[in-house]
């Protein structure tokens, strides 16, 4: 079987080790998670009628 190379001794784009990458898109993708659940938190929650439109208008956007 072929061995994995490390991740901690791989290259990626920029010189950073592959760990190191990886631990960048995660803290990054907590702080984006975090911010849109605070920007969530802010919106007005919509009615119904409003749910309805939106359902309707995203089911026929996708035809083209």
């Amino acid at each position: 079987m072929a061995d994995k190379p490390d991740p901690g001794k791989s290259k990626g784009p920029g010189g950073q080790t592959m760990r190191e990458l990886h631990k960048l898109v995660k803290k990054g993708h907590a702080r984006d998670q975090a911010a849109g659940k605070q920007h969530n938190k802010l919106a007005q929650p919509q009615n119904r009628w409003q749910r309805v439109v939106r359902y309707v208008w995203d089911k026929n956007r996708g035809r083209g």
